[in-house]
């Protein structure tokens, strides 16, 4: 059985990028010859400060948003990173084997620490080795990444290889990524050569899963765009998101969203008014998220029912865990 493990920060809700980029294709891996881990990775969370009540809500919010995406918690193992100790003692035996030089090379560390690198965390300059304790706590095989987490991926494998070396076993797989081509990079509503982020400080800059309908058509009709109409049909999709990054943001949207060819959208709309495109955009939208958006506020409403859900993933994800951390042990000399 080959095994997934991917996770999500439970930091300023969901996006439609997250939904687009990640979360719908991990639901579909269900129905794949794939054993699915999903967390929320609370840990990697407070790296930079977050309000305490802030961050259970959120935990709570994500999970919701996991579930009522099509991630089914009897199928897969839905939990919150913290509820299982094994993630922090392997990230500490990882610690020690990562290298110094090769964190100076991880890239995110450096934007989101930005000009004031020396007064970041020490969990954020570490948390590679952390996320890398993520996957190989449970032997996965494969990680759903994105383009953005190539890097940290190509991490782990050096840490499970380097672990495997120092040690003179053949213990941790070299997991591999899998790469979603369609809709990976969902772009901002205000600039449309920026990520669609959750951190943005403009909430009209992207779509959250917990939009009602109206502030999703608000949303899209006021999304940036420029004076000419909807690409021709001929125009190079890469050359058009150079020149016009805005208008091939929406399209690359809609694309995804109905499930069909970006190219088939551009040369339905080609020569179209934005304002035309803009409704059929916000109608096709609201049709695919209010239901995920209906059954989260249900979640959402009901913490009992998500907190024993994540307590129930919790427990199957450290039945996983902890025999792994008592061999990883073994392997190290810590005695029992």
């Amino acid at each position: 059985m080959k095994r997934i493990f991917s996770g999500i920060q439970p930091t300023g809700g969901v996006t439609l990028g997250n939904y687009l980029g990640a979360i719908r294709n991990w639901a579909a891996l269900q129905q794949e010859d794939y054993e699915c881990i999903y967390c929320m990775v609370d840990l990697h969370a407070v790296t930079m400060w977050q309000d305490p009540a802030t961050l259970a809500d959120s935990t709570r919010e994500v999970g919701a948003a996991l579930i009522a995406s099509g991630i089914d918690p009897k199928k897969s193992i839905v939990f919150n990173q913290s509820q299982v100790a094994a993630h922090s003692q392997l990230a500490w035996v990882f610690n020690c084997v990562a290298r110094v030089g090769w964190m100076n090379r991880m890239t995110q560390f450096k934007d989101k620490a930005g000009k004031n690198r020396e007064n970041a965390s020490l969990g954020l300059y570490a948390y590679p080795a952390l996320m890398a304790a993520d996957i190989l706590i449970y032997k996965a095989t494969h990680v759903p990444v994105g383009e953005d987490q190539r890097q940290h991926l190509e991490l782990t494998r050096d840490i499970a290889q380097k672990f495997n070396n120092d040690f003179k076993v053949d213990f941790f797989p070299i997991t591999e990524p899998l790469i979603f081509g369609a809709a990976t990079r969902v772009m901002s509503l205000r600039n449309g050569e920026n990520k669609m982020s959750k951190s943005d400080p403009s909430d009209m800059s992207r779509i959250n899963l917990t939009d009602t309908a109206d502030e999703i058509a608000q949303k899209i009709r006021k999304a940036k765009t420029d004076p000419e109409p909807l690409p021709d049909a001929g125009v190079d999709p890469e050359e058009g998101r150079r020149e016009r990054p805005e208008a091939f943001n929406l399209l690359n949207i809609y694309a995804a969203l109905e499930g069909s060819d970006a190219a088939d959208v551009q040369t339905a709309w080609a020569g179209k008014s934005f304002s035309e495109f803009k409704s059929a955009l916000a109608d096709l939208m609201v049709a695919k998220l209010e239901p995920i958006s209906t059954e989260m506020r249900r979640l959402m409403d009901n913490k009992d029912e998500i907190d024993r859900i994540l307590a129930d993933g919790s427990e199957r994800a450290r039945a996983l865990a902890d025999p792994i951390m008592q061999d990883i042990n073994d392997i190290v000399g810590f005695l029992r």
